[in-house]
């Protein structure tokens, strides 16, 4: 799933290409992908675009009538702008904005759930929007101190990647955000001291940054479907630990993994892989 730095990567990218250019026309070949009908598609027909915004996980792109077309990726949606239009057999093709000059740009989905979707709102409307009044404060780049917000009798892989406890942080990073304030995936919130909480908020600071620093010096439109993300320890498991050089460990779920490094996070204890646990019994 594009978490915040792909998302914000992206609205920046976009924003800088599509600032300016006029709407001549919008489709949406994969219907259910629109969620609103006032006001509708067509409504950005013969616009100007003036940029993007980006709320947690989900971007918007906005027009001089005060129009927001937000967009949230789910597990598999793509947003990208294209120099050409998208032809007959393009399958992957939710909606389309074509600009007059020639360009498109599509939101495209590669999963089979077809769960990413776009909404077209009023701007002053985009903050009651329900997903994105539900969402808890952004984790960058200045997240709120994280010792009243993580005070939860759930394990911090759970609380980073509630979008109501902190916004845009998933699978991957949440791995790469623990692994750098060296915290076990299963330490509950409530028991975190004030030192282990300032050094997770820098490390979500850190991590995040130095992930979308990266995608600024290394990507240009267009984007590529799947970004080159520059992870350490996110599904390295069976690899050596970046920092101690001791094999990274994994606890596997049904349709994601933790990965983790005993001798940095655990104290040396490695947890119980849930795969395994079910075969043993």
């Amino acid at each position: 799933m594009p978490e915040l730095p792909e998302v914000e990567i992206t609205a920046r990218l976009l924003g800088e290409a599509v600032a300016g250019a006029r709407v001549e026309s919008t489709l949406a070949p994969g219907i259910n992908a629109i969620k609103t009908f006032d006001p509708p598609l067509h409504a950005l027909d013969g616009t100007t675009l003036t940029g993007t915004l980006r709320r947690g996980k989900q971007l918007g792109v906005t027009n001089d009538t005060g129009l927001v077309l937000l967009f949230h990726l789910m597990s598999a949606g793509r947003l990208q702008l294209y120099d050409r239009r998208a032809g007959l057999r393009d399958r992957t093709s939710r909606v389309l904005v074509r600009l007059d000059d020639g360009r498109e740009l599509r939101l495209r989905e590669f999963g089979t759930k077809q769960a990413a979707w776009a909404k077209l709102l009023r701007a002053e409307e985009v903050d009651a929007e329900e997903s994105i009044a539900t969402l808890g404060p952004e984790a960058w780049p200045d997240p709120p101190p994280f010792l009243p917000l993580l005070r939860l009798a759930r394990p911090l892989h759970t609380l980073l990647r509630d979008q109501r406890t902190i916004a845009g942080i998933g699978r991957s990073w949440v791995d790469e955000i623990l692994w750098t304030a060296r915290l076990s995936p299963f330490k509950r919130g409530r028991d975190l001291s004030e030192e282990e909480a300032t050094r997770l908020r820098s490390a979500t600071v850190d991590v995040l940054g130095g992930a979308i620093a990266f995608y600024e010096e290394t990507l240009r439109l267009p984007l590529p479907d799947k970004l080159p993300l520059p992870l350490k320890v996110h599904r390295k498991h069976g690899e050596p630990c970046p920092s101690c050089g001791a094999e990274l460990m994994a606890v596997h779920y049904e349709d994601y993994v933790i990965s983790y490094c005993p001798v940095e996070q655990t104290d040396g204890k490695v947890l119980k892989d849930r795969r395994m646990s079910r075969l043993l019994k």
